[in-house]
């Protein structure tokens, strides 16, 4: 029979990254995080956190993990539609880990979802991470859900497709003049700097190949910071691709221009989770896609 204490304790000590965050999440002290941790260790006979800054789950103590984290959320739905069972976490808030890319954090994201968990009383933990790549974090288990741009379901779970997230190439006017000013050629994107989110944005060079019709690796800044991303564009630091929502006003208002005026960059996104069947992550997905609707096109 497994101990669900001493896997709570493995669990937060692996969200958390620290025994001592793991403790305040727990309200209890370090010691005893850790005297749970190693108990449990000793009773499955493997290491499961590898202790360092920040610790993280061995393969072993990822798969109790991953164990820990689907019985937490059935019995949360369980507390909730029966809260007077013994045995119970009808006191305890279900909470669902979900990997989203920075746009939609942006933009749409928490403006779709809020009423909804308010509603249901559910936590939210968020990942932020790279739309192309967020599907990695499913593979991991280290989410439930996440919305990314990879169509085909991950073993196990299932795929929705929220709609298109459109994106538009700008710089200030002051750029375009100094790098794009005899137009939008090879020999000047070679030249002028753009700026991506985190090493692992493909956007800026997939917009490269798609006007140039050759691939080659721009001059980049890295600004993992959606609002600082946003700045470094209108600065005149550098070219990049911004959520069209983001942007609509000021090139309305002319602070920022389009790079190759009138060309439009569509990402499709969609939503995976959990192919597990639980009445409120059922309610979640369908609520996403229907709200999804209204902010992407």
């Amino acid at each position: 029979m497994l101990d669900y204490a001493l896997l709570d304790a493995l669990l937060a000590v692996v969200r958390t990254g620290s025994f001592e965050r793991a403790a305040r999440e727990l309200n209890v002290t370090p010691s005893a995080v850790s005297q749970r941790v190693k108990l449990l260790e000793e009773r499955v006979g493997s290491l499961l956190v590898k202790r360092g800054q920040p610790c993280e789950a061995t393969a072993s103590g990822a798969l109790l993990c991953r164990h820990t984290e689907r019985v937490q959320l059935l019995e949360a739905e369980l507390g909730g539609r029966m809260p007077s069972l013994p045995g119970t976490q009808g006191e305890r808030r279900a909470k669902l880990r979900i990997a989203v890319n920075d746009d939609s954090m942006s933009t749409w994201f928490i403006d779709a979802v809020a009423a909804f968990c308010i509603e249901r009383e559910l936590l939210l933990d968020l990942v932020v991470d790279d739309q192309d790549h967020t599907a990695q974090r499913i593979r991991a288990g280290d989410v439930q859900g996440a919305i990314t741009t990879q169509a085909e379901p991950v073993s196990g779970w299932r795929s929705t497709k929220l709609g298109r997230m459109r994106y538009r190439a700008v710089c200030s006017p002051a750029y375009f003049a100094r790098y794009f000013a005899d137009g939008l050629t090879r020999g000047a994107l070679r030249r002028a700097p753009c700026v991506n989110f985190n090493e692992k944005d493909e956007l800026q060079k997939r917009f490269i190949k798609r006007v140039s019709r050759t691939e080659f690796e721009p001059p980049a800044h890295v600004v993992p910071h959606g609002e600082g991303f946003l700045r470094a564009c209108t600065s005149g630091l550098a070219w990049g691709m911004c959520p069209q929502p983001l942007v609509a006003q000021q090139l309305e208002s002319g602070e920022l221009v389009e790079v190759s005026p009138g060309s439009r960059f569509d990402v499709d996104l969609y939503w995976q989770s959990w192919r597990l069947s639980l009445g409120w992550l059922d309610d979640f997905s369908a609520m996403l896609k229907h709200r999804a609707r209204t902010f992407v096109d």
